[in-house]
């Protein structure tokens, strides 16, 4: 892109510009013109650039907090690293906008944005293979292994072993090394993330909206935004893919206060504002912690999790974000119908998201936690009562979570827990027999077997079809109203400050939604944790089960009460808009003439930074169409 010189400042100047000729042919302007549509083009593989790695991020929460030994609380600060990053720069790089050429610098974010995702993969190379908490196993030359449950006699250890402690245990082979720091790499690489991914949004799309015709301008930034969300629809299903892989394959003008403070003043961007830092806090702690909602209520895998999060709720939200942007311009929607449009639609998402609590799952039978052993005495205190009289000649370890699913339909710690004696099979399709603490009063003696993984749990199973269909509907209605949601920003401050107003919004966003919701999401959820993992050498980990209906109550509960907020700060902003448009008590009976005063002054300000003879942006682009 060329620059222009005005008043003594380097700007950027619109790509169907020519400041050569005061009369510009036709086929210049067109030729200009596909300069635009180049820079949507870039703009939007930028967009698809950011989601894309922003959803992997998130798609693979479960996993980092399980290679790293982290809690959810930790990796909400990891996943707020990103908003933190934004934050250090959104200021300075928005109100600097209209000053700076906003293709480069957007370059340049890029350009961080790469460094950032490269950064947050180094762990993987410098950290040895994962292991997994697996039970020894002992292979015979036999085509059965004597497995799990092994006399503490025949493995060297005392009896007593078996009621061993984290606190107390003997950490066998146990090295501190600094693997244990590593995610201190992904977290510094996602704050360069943030860093780089600053200056794309508001910089983009006000560069657009003042470059284009004022009917195109939703449609263009509409389908900007819904071609980005082709990202993270890709970043979801590669982390479905990589989450079903089996672990062992192996400076600031003097003007910046007066112009904040003119800001501030407008009543209608205050309220967007506050409507904004709700929604970014319901929608960052929503999709924080999807994947790990679906896997631990409706007994989803990671994987499955992952992918229908990637191929049915992005897809819709990118199909309702581009027809909200579509209406606008299909209806010639002015801001008060914008305003109303995206009221209704959420107010409606709002009262079907309400339905998410129908949708029950009871907690997991684990034996010696949420059930006692079945016609067994447990030997042990409640806080480790996972010993019991049949397992009570194993050298079980408390620290170890390999969890199996017994014949009963109860699952076991480990199959040492489940008290079995011999296994089959070798990785994920090992089959344990001779399960003593599963036998009961039901099985007879050597018939009871277990398998590897929780028990499906059939009413959760269910329920989650319909959960997935409301899910979808809410998704697409929240999304038809992104758009003008979007738009009634661009339309309520004057044309000079469209991309200061972009970077405070989304400033307002990242730190007070962004930022906080993934650590306080996680620490409430963590709270709801039944078992916790145990570090190696010692300390705790990442959970290993929740209170199913602890865990709804908080995730849905926490979502319900900040979309609630945003219903009434919609009506509120609905009430100041109208409102805005009225003279004496009378409405005005073309709403557009308003409009087209703050358009006049859009264009004047196109012409005083323009050189002599050059077309203003809706000359120009009309000469294209």
């Amino acid at each position: 892109m060329d620059k222009i010189i005005t008043t003594g400042k380097l700007q950027d100047k619109p790509p169907f510009q020519d400041s050569n000729s005061a009369e510009v042919p036709a086929k210049v302007m067109c030729r200009n013109c596909s300069k635009l549509k180049i820079f949507l083009g870039a703009l939007a593989f930028s967009f698809f650039a950011k989601g894309f790695s922003g959803s992997y991020m998130k798609s693979m929460s479960s996993q980092i907090e399980r290679r790293f030994e982290i809690s959810s609380s930790i990796f909400g600060i990891i996943d707020g690293s990103f908003e933190l990053g934004n934050l250090m720069v959104m200021v300075l790089v928005s109100y600097l906008g209209p000053r700076v050429h906003r293709p480069r610098v957007i370059a340049v974010g890029c350009l961080i944005m790469s460094l950032g995702a490269f950064l947050s993969v180094m762990p993987q190379f410098l950290m040895g293979r994962y292991n997994y908490e697996r039970i020894a196993v002992t292979v015979d030359n036999s085509s059965t292994s004597v497995s799990a449950c092994s006399p503490a006699s025949s493995v060297g250890h005392p009896v007593s072993d078996a009621t061993e402690t984290p606190s107390t245990m003997k950490h066998s082979g146990c090295e501190k090394t600094s693997n244990s720091y590593l995610w201190l790499f992904v977290l510094v690489g996602n704050l360069l993330r943030g860093v780089g991914e600053a200056p794309v949004m508001p910089l983009g799309v006000s560069y657009i909206d003042d470059f284009s015709k004022e009917e195109n301008s939703a449609f263009y930034i509409g389908l900007v935004r819904s071609s980005g969300m082709f990202g993270p629809t890709l970043g979801f299903l590669l982390g479905s893919f990589c989450a079903s892989l089996w672990v062992d394959i192996g400076i600031v003008d003097i003007d910046f206060l007066p112009t904040l403070k003119k800001l501030f003043g407008n009543p209608v961007f205050l309220v967007y504002v506050f409507l904004t830092i709700l929604q970014y806090n319901s929608l960052v702690g929503l999709i924080t912690y999807e994947t790990k909602f679906m896997e631990q209520q409706f007994n989803v895998s990671v994987a499955k999790a992952i992918f229908l999060v990637g191929v049915i709720l992005l897809p819709i939200t990118i199909l309702g974000m581009f027809l909200g942007g579509y209406l606008i311009k299909k209806f010639k929607l002015h801001v008060t119908g914008m305003a109303k449009f995206a009221c209704i639609s959420f107010i409606v998402a709002y009262l079907l998201n309400l339905l998410y609590f129908m949708c029950n799952c009871e907690v997991l039978q684990l034996a010696g936690l949420t059930v006692p052993y079945s016609g067994f005495k447990q030997l042990s205190s409640p806080k480790n009562s996972f010993m019991a009289s049949c397992n009570a000649d194993c050298s079980c370890k408390v620290d170890q979570w390999d969890p199996v699913c017994g014949d009963n339909g109860i699952t076991y710690m480990t199959a040492c827990f489940a008290g079995c004696k011999s296994s089959t099979g070798m990785g994920k399709n090992m089959v344990f027999h001779n399960c003593s603490c599963v036998e009961g009063q039901e099985h007879g003696h050597g018939n009871a077997s277990a398998v590897l993984g929780q028990c499906q749990r059939e009413s959760c199973t269910k329920a989650f079809p319909y959960f997935l269909a409301l899910q979808t509907a809410c998704a697409f209605i929240l999304a038809l109203g992104g758009t003008p949601t979007y738009m009634i920003m661009f339309r309520s401050v004057s044309p000079d400050l469209k991309s200061f107003a972009v970077g405070i919004e989304t400033l307002g966003g990242r730190i007070l939604g962004g930022l906080p919701a993934p650590i306080y999401f996680g620490a409430l959820i963590d709270e709801t944790c039944l078992k916790w993992g145990t570090k190696s050498c010692g300390g705790s980990g990442s959970c290993r089960i929740y209170d199913t209906k602890a865990f709804r109550n908080v995730y849905l509960g926490l979502i319900a009460g900040l979309r609630a907020g945003c219903c009434v700060l919609y009506m509120v902003l609905c009430v100041l808009i109208m409102r805005r448009f009225k003279t004496d008590g009378k409405d005005m009976t073309d709403i557009k003439t308003a409009e087209e005063t703050i358009n006049k002054e859009s264009v004047t300000v196109n012409k005083k930074d323009a050189l002599p003879g050059a077309k203003t942006s809706e000359e120009s682009e009309e000469t294209c169409m």
